[in-house]
C-alpha cells in the first residue's frame, strides 16, 4: 500500500523564506512529489498535523484545499483495481490534463534516449516522423496539392542543408520538439490516424510500409504514455476494434547468378567513387549479404587467419566467415592504402575518429547514398532492369541460394535469431515447387 502525506519541502525554500507544499507519495521504495502551488513560512506550518497553522491569514481555505487534494491521492490507490498504479502515474493523474506531457514531448525524450545510446539511425528516422506529423498539423487542405507538396519539400531541403553545414543537428530537433505542445495524446484518435495515413500517401508520397512504420512509432509512444500516466488507456487508438496495424511483406527481388557475373566483369578506373561502389557491393554479396553500412566500417583488424570476424551493427551478433577467393581479390586492391584509410578497408571513414560514433554514422550514411547513386549507373551498364540498390546484395544471395543451402545454415549466414524468420525470408526466392505445380495444371499434355 502507498504512503501518502502532505509535507512542506523545506529543502526547496525560496528567498522569502517560504517553501512549497506537496503531496508525498511513496510506494515500493519509490517516492514522488506532487506540488500543490502553495508556499508557506516555517512558522505557519504544523509539521505534526501536516496543515497550516492559525497564524496564517488564509489557513482555513488552504487546509480545506489540502484535504481535498489528499483525498484525491488516496482515492487513486483505493480505486485501482489491479494495484499496478505507481507513484509516477499517481503524480501525473493528480496533475490532470494541464500537467500531461504532449505527444511531441514524450517522443523527444524517446529520440534523445536513442541518440544517447548511439542508435543514431533510429533517432534520426523517428525524428523524421515527428517532422511529418508537424507537417500534417500545419497543412491546410484548402490549398492546391502541388503547392503543399512544394512547401513541404522546401522546408525539408532547408533542414537537410542546415544539417550538412552543421548549423542544425539531431539534438536541435530534439530540443525543438521537447518544447512543442501542439499535439496531445487525446487528439490522436482513429479519425486523426486515418487522415494522417492519407496525408502521408498523398503529400509525402509514402508507401504502405513507410506509413505502417510511423503508426508503429505512434503506438509505441502511446504505450509509454499510458505506462507513465500521461494519458488514460481509454484513449488508446489501437485497441478494441479501432486502428489495426498490419505488416505486409512486399516481394523481395534479387539478382540472378548471370546478372551478378555481369557486375563482376565490369572494370573501372581505380579510386573513382563508382570503383569503390562496385567493390563494396561485391564484398557485401560475397559475405552472404552483409549490410552495406557494415561493409563501409570493415577494418583490416576484422580479418584474421583468412576469416572475417564480423559483428552485425543492427543486432550486435557475431559471425566468423571464410574469406572467399573473389573477396580476397578485391581486398588486395586496397592493401597498399590500409594505413592511409586509418585502418579501414574503404576510404569513407579515414578522417573520422574511432570514438566519434555520430560522425561515423553520418559518414556511413553519406557513403551509402553515394553507393545507391552509382549502383544505378552500374545497372545501366549491365542492362539490369531490376532496382540495383545496396540491400539487393542480400536479396541476391538469397535468390541464388534458393533451396540449395539448408535453412539452418542460412539462418547462421543471415544472422537471424529465429529460424522462422529465415524460412519466411527465403520463401521469397524459392519458386520451383510453385512453378512445377502451375505447369502441371496448365500444360494439358
Amino acid at each position: 500500500m502507498a504512503s501518502i502525506k502532505i509535507v512542506r519541502r523545506k529543502n526547496k525554500r525560496r528567498k522569502d523564506g517560504t517553501a512549497p507544499i506537496a503531496i508525498r507519495i511513496s510506494k515500493d521504495y519509490t517516492t514522488n512529489y506532487h506540488f500543490l502551488g502553495q508556499y508557506i513560512l516555517e512558522n505557519d506550518w504544523d509539521e505534526i498535523k501536516c496543515q497550516v497553522k492559525r497564524s496564517h491569514p488564509n489557513y482555513r481555505r488552504i487546509n480545506h484545499f489540502l484535504m481535498k487534494e489528499l483525498t484525491k491521492a488516496n482515492d487513486l490507490f483505493l480505486n485501482s483495481t489491479d494495484g499496478r498504479i505507481t507513484t509516477k502515474i499517481a503524480k501525473q493523474k493528480l496533475k490532470g490534463t494541464g500537467g500531461q506531457k504532449s505527444f511531441f514531448e514524450v517522443a523527444a525524450e524517446r529520440v534523445k534516449n536513442k541518440y544517447d545510446s548511439g542508435v543514431f539511425s533510429v533517432a534520426r528516422s523517428e525524428l523524421s516522423i515527428l517532422y511529418n506529423l508537424e507537417e500534417f498539423l500545419i497543412h491546410k487542405p484548402g490549398k492546391p496539392k502541388e503547392l503543399i507538396i512544394k512547401e513541404i519539400s522546401r522546408r525539408r531541403k532547408l533542414r537537410i542543408s542546415k544539417g550538412q553545414k552543421n548549423n542544425y543537428a539531431c539534438l536541435d530537433g530534439i530540443t525543438y520538439f521537447r518544447k512543442n505542445q501542439n499535439l496531445k495524446f487525446r487528439d490522436i484518435n482513429q479519425n486523426f490516424i486515418t487522415k494522417y495515413k492519407i496525408f502521408c500517401s498523398v503529400y509525402l508520397n509514402h508507401k504502405t510500409r513507410s506509413i505502417t512504420n510511423q503508426l508503429i512509432f505512434i503506438r509505441t509512444l502511446f504505450n509509454i504514455a499510458i505506462k507513465n500516466g500521461y494519458v488514460e488507456s481509454k484513449y488508446y487508438p489501437f485497441a478494441n476494434g479501432k486502428e489495426k496495424i498490419r505488416i505486409n511483406s512486399g516481394n523481395k527481388i534479387g539478382l540472378t547468378a548471370s546478372e551478378v557475373e555481369k557486375i563482376e566483369a565490369l572494370e573501372f578506373q581505380e579510386d573513382l567513387l563508382i570503383w569503390h561502389t562496385h567493390n563494396a557491393w561485391l564484398i557485401a554479396f560475397y559475405f552472404a549479404g552483409i549490410r552495406i553500412s557494415d561493409v563501409v566500417k570493415l577494418k583490416w583488424s576484422d580479418f584474421k587467419d583468412n576469416r572475417l570476424y564480423y559483428v552485425m551493427s543492427k543486432n550486435e551478433k557475431a559471425l566468423s566467415l571464410k574469406v572467399p577467393d573473389k573477396a580476397k581479390t578485391i581486398l588486395e586492391k586496397y592493401r597498399n592504402s590500409q594505413f592511409g584509410n586509418n585502418g579501414y578497408i574503404f576510404p569513407f571513414l579515414k578522417d573520422v575518429k574511432r570514438n566519434d560514433a555520430e560522425k561515423i554514422f553520418i559518414k556511413t550514411r553519406n557513403a551509402t547514398h553515394v553507393f545507391n547513386k552509382y549502383l544505378k549507373r552500374i545497372a545501366q551498364q549491365c542492362d539490369i532492369e531490376k532496382n540495383l540498390s545496396n540491400h539487393i546484395a542480400r536479396h541476391s544471395f538469397g535468390n541464388i541460394a534458393g533451396d540449395k543451402i539448408h535453412p539452418l545454415m542460412l539462418q547462421k549466414l543471415y544472422r537471424h535469431s529465429d529460424l522462422k524468420t529465415t524460412l519466411n525470408y527465403q520463401a521469397n526466392f524459392i519458386h520451383k515447387e510453385a512453378d512445377d505445380a502451375l505447369d502441371s495444371v496448365i500444360n494439358f499434355d
